[in-house]
């Protein structure tokens, strides 16, 4: 039997059955690596800078998911390292209760491997995304190797992404690219732009500012070369 037909057996026990609240704690085991967490905390940063002014989605790292037909903490969970779910109140989630969240999966999930978790995400992990969760876009990403890789699901099944010339990734749920960037998974525009964190970009506008005063010292410098008095004008 496979994973779906088992979830649809189960779906269909009594409804008598008392399901205890759906506000249950994450239950995911500590990151494997300092770069498990810094590239969990990257995506985050950027995707709630880029949508800062939206409230419609909900983007978490290394957090429990839970998703049994009988509404049971103990059976049929999974804890992605970074996922998006669109179409859903932007809060803070002790884990994420499929049965409490109208039925909503992730539309977006990524696996960050590691040698210990590399055949599962490749293996189980991707198969209960592509015929439970019914995730439309699924990626992993390797921070030491770098290796890199994309799915969109068509037709109930999961087809490779092709890479754009940049060797970008794109995520038709997110409306982003993904590509390696200085050894990090990172978002980019639909025109190829990096998006940045909230640092890059106070650092981009300080920048500017610096330059723009800059330009208006050379300016005034080039006016009294010419006997012109700048603070006169």
């Amino acid at each position: 039997m496979t994973i779906a037909q088992e979830l649809e057996s189960q779906a269909d026990i009594s409804q008598d059955v008392i399901f205890p609240p759906g506000d249950l704690y994450s239950d995911e085991p500590p990151l494997e690596t300092e770069l498990h967490l810094r590239q969990i905390i990257l995506l985050l940063q950027c995707i709630e800078w880029l949508w800062r002014d939206r409230n419609d989605f909900y983007a978490v790292g290394n957090l429990t998911i839970y998703y049994s037909p009988r509404q049971k903490k103990s059976e049929y969970f999974r804890g992605p390292d970074f996922f998006v779910v669109l179409g859903t109140e932007r809060k803070t989630r002790k884990s994420w209760v499929v049965w409490e969240e109208e039925g909503k999966y992730p539309n977006f999930i990524l696996e960050i491997l590691s040698d210990s978790t590399t055949k599962t995400d490749k293996g189980l992990k991707k198969e209960i995304y592509q015929d439970t969760f019914r995730t439309p876009d699924y990626f992993w990403f390797d921070p030491f190797t770098l290796e890199f890789a994309g799915f969109h699901l068509v037709d109930g099944e999961y087809h490779p992404l092709q890479a754009n010339a940049q060797g970008y990734l794109w995520s038709h749920q997110l409306g982003l690219y993904l590509g390696v960037y200085d050894g990090l998974l990172r978002f980019f525009t639909q025109d190829g732009e990096l998006v940045p964190t909230p640092e890059e970009t106070a650092e981009q506008a300080q920048q500017q500012a610096e330059q723009a005063q800059q330009q208006v010292a050379r300016l005034a410098a080039k006016l009294r070369e010419l006997n012109i008095d700048p603070d006169a004008i």
